[in-house]
């Protein structure tokens, strides 16, 4: 495995892998939702490279990119344990070598809801940095998680509209036994916040038992699973149309919510049929 630092070093390296190639990317602090996305692109590809960046540019001022989980050497055992071929791990200032960067990708109107209306400027950040990193590693196919369904269908629509010739593939959400989506900001959980934390995916699960109801009773159950559990604190319960826009009245339909517990702001989503 190949571990560039820089673009040059990337560019000397992605040119000795032929055929299709896949990417991954990611923050670090790999967990067994990343393993499956480097399954998923390895299967699917001849080469596959990671990247390895904590993105400044998608956390807000009060946010936690100071003790965001950095753990480079074990990501990196764990990445050439998976099969990857190439790992891409620069520095900030590789990345941004003139610092915020003047022109960022806007992602529109579907960016300034749901996560963008809680975490403003963050869909700017996420969209710019991803888009760098296409042009960087210029994969054949990029592979993202369900999990952040928004992030998905923003970077999915970033590609058709920017005319971006990569294949975005989603890879459904990994869970721990307890039903908790995998994420790195988990170990951030406290043992006694385990169980307000899974208010989400419970509340998901109660939504989905009212689906045949319509889009306000399965609002209206999730809603109760949170009013009945103390220590978790929703920040938005929505129910949307499969690329967020208008719920159906009857169909295909996603339920995304995001949630504190204590300092731990999470997040989940389900597909439902109304």
């Amino acid at each position: 495995m190949i571990v560039a630092e820089t673009r040059t070093d990337l560019a000397k390296a992605r040119a000795d892998l032929p055929g299709r190639v896949g990417v991954v990317m990611t923050m670090g602090a790999l967990h067994e939702g990343h393993l499956r996305l480097l399954r998923r692109a390895r299967a699917d590809s001849d080469h596959v490279i990671m990247t390895l960046f904590v993105n400044p540019l998608q956390f807000g001022p009060a946010e936690d990119f100071d003790t965001y989980p950095r753990t480079r050497a074990a990501d990196l055992a764990t990445a050439e344990n998976e099969g990857v071929d190439l790992v891409f791990a620069p520095m900030n200032d590789e990345i941004y070598p003139d610092g915020k960067p003047g022109v960022t990708v806007h992602p529109g109107p579907l960016g300034e809801v749901l996560e963008g209306a809680s975490r403003p400027g963050f869909f700017h950040g996420v969209l710019t940095v991803v888009l760098k990193l296409l042009h960087l590693t210029r994969p054949h196919a990029a592979f993202f998680g369900e999990k952040d369904y928004q992030q998905l269908t923003l970077i999915r629509l970033m590609c058709r509209d920017l005319d971006l010739d990569v294949d975005i593939t989603g890879v459904p959400t990994v869970r721990e036994p307890d039903g908790l989506a995998l994420s790195s900001r988990n170990r951030y959980l406290s043992p006694e916040q385990r169980d307000p934390a899974l208010a989400l995916s419970r509340a998901l699960v109660a939504a989905a038992a009212e689906r045949g109801r319509g889009e306000a009773a399965a609002r209206a159950a999730a809603e109760r699973v949170f009013v009945a559990t103390p220590g978790a604190a929703p920040d938005y319960v929505a129910v949307t149309g499969p690329l967020l826009g208008p719920a159906p009245q009857h169909g295909p339909a996603r339920m995304l919510i995001a949630a504190r517990v204590g300092a731990t702001r999470l997040i989940d989503n389900a597909p439902l049929t109304l």
